[in-house]
């Protein structure tokens, strides 16, 4: 794991060479004020002062020297400086004229490395001084918490099945004194009918299970998060071309982000009853594989017709929100890859979000734009409800025609949620196609340092 820790530390005068980060409107001024020695090394880059332009600049003694990085991310922004921490040889570093804030934390990500398949670049670290030393653990843990997303996304699905993701379901629990309870195999059948079904196809190293994490004291409020956990996602019967698999390992994205934020909430002790569920199946073929036109039992009491068995994140979280919902949560959120349209709609950075309740929509928008961590609303259209009608079941799994996916999906999950209970549906994408600053191309967490920040300020301390 990445010693995130060695990365910020507080200021105390130690020796550290000098970053510059200069906005470009205030360029020109800057360099005005610079000896001739730094002018005159930045005319030789031809530095121009447009946004991206760096220079190592010389200092007054013959190995000295400081950097310069042109920049106009706000001061707010975790990426702010976030390709020096990728490209800066290891050593010990301060920011002249601004605070760290949130810039730690993408100092930190450009470090990190995902090494389970490769040998890690043996360069050191780059470590960060910053004069808020109370800041530095919270930091930490949201880098520790970003990377755990990052990490199981990317771990291949020949060493992330349900039991997998189980294991790390564990380890949490044993990190910080919570439960863990997990319901397996057959034994879903009459419990948890359709995380059975999808699941059942399976080899039996891979049997479906509930996971379910339990911590805190019973007497504060119950929050529950719910993970999608499908650990690799064929398609099923109605399978997928081999373009449309490829990435499919990261289809138990969902269940990553939820072990992350409840990693946030009880490393925080925010003062919460949680309960973290994770439906954990491989969506496999084989001869007992659940068809299209199957009808399935539910936890809820519902039927459900299956007219795409490549539409089976939906079915295991509905078994899952039935479950959060039995014990009176004021709280439920939901983390899933569910549709190809959200990414049609949205684009891969921006998750769609899904709530009935105004004040839990305001909240999470506003943690989003604050945390430069952003979501955006698309509605549970009333008004296509309809389209999850079937002529033999209570509903449908996927409409025909494929209008309004991500919504008619989110409606079909509203179903399964007790009627007056907070609930918001993100469907992230959990992988990043190309690589940015600090956010290198594969695993990816998205909403998960706004849906914390969400929670730490509706559950203070």
């Amino acid at each position: 794991m990445t010693d995130f820790a060695s990365m910020l530390l507080p200021d105390r005068g130690q020796p550290a060479r000098t970053i510059h980060v200069v906005h470009p409107d205030a360029y020109d001024t800057w360099l005005g004020t610079q000896p001739q020695r730094v002018r005159t090394t930045v005319a030789a880059h031809r530095l121009t002062g447009k946004a991206g332009d760096r220079a190592v600049l010389p200092g007054d003694a013959a190995d000295d020297w400081a950097m310069l990085l042109v920049c106009n991310e706000a001061l707010t922004s975790p990426w702010r400086i976030a390709s020096l921490g990728a490209s800066l040889p290891a050593g010990t570093y301060r920011l002249a004229d601004s605070p760290v804030g949130a810039a730690g934390l993408g100092w930190m990500l450009a470090q990190h490395q995902f090494t389970r398949y490769v040998k890690p670049d043996p360069i050191g670290a780059r470590i960060l001084l910053t004069a808020d030393a109370t800041s530095i653990d919270e930091t930490v843990r949201l880098a520790e918490a970003t990377a755990m997303v990052r990490d199981l996304v990317n771990t291949g699905a020949s060493d992330m099945g349900p039991a997998d993701l189980e294991a790390a379901a564990e380890t949490l629990a044993k990190r910080h004194g919570a439960t863990v309870t997990v319901t397996r195999g057959d034994a879903l059948a009459t419990g948890y009918p359709m995380i059975h079904a999808v699941g059942q196809a399976a080899a039996k190293d891979r049997a479906p299970r509930l996971i379910e994490l339990e911590w805190g004291d019973p007497a504060h409020p119950r929050i529950a998060l719910v993970g999608k956990g499908v650990t690799f996602d064929t398609g099923g019967l109605d399978i997928k071309p081999s373009a449309g698999m490829r990435l499919m390992k990261k289809d138990m994205g969902g269940a990553a982000h939820a072990l992350a934020l409840a990693s946030l909430v009880m490393a925080a002790k925010l003062p919460v009853r949680l309960h973290l569920l994770i439906p954990a199946v491989e969506n496999a073929i084989a001869g007992n594989a659940f068809r299209p036109g199957d009808v399935l039992a539910t936890r809820k009491g519902l039927t459900v017709e299956n007219t795409n068995t490549d539409a089976e994140g939906r079915l295991v979280l509905g078994d899952a929100l039935t479950k959060a919902g039995e014990s009176n949560p004021t709280l439920i959120l939901d983390f899933a890859t569910l549709t190809g349209a959200a990414r049609v709609a949205l684009g891969p950075d921006l998750p769609p979000l899904f709530t009935d309740d105004e004040t839990l929509a305001a909240d999470l928008l506003a943690a989003g734009i604050e945390q430069i961590d952003p979501m955006w609303r698309l509605p549970l259209w009333n008004a296509y409800d309809e389209m999850l009608r079937s002529d033999v079941a209570d509903m449908v799994n996927a409409p025909d025609g494929g209008f309004a996916g991500a919504v008619t999906a989110a409606l079909f999950l509203r179903r399964f949620v007790p009627k007056g209970t907070a609930w918001a549906h993100l469907d992230v994408f959990a992988w990043r196609p190309s690589a940015k600053p600090g956010r290198p191309k594969g695993g990816e967490a998205y909403a998960l340092r706004a849906t914390f920040a969400m929670l730490a300020k509706r559950y203070a301390r």
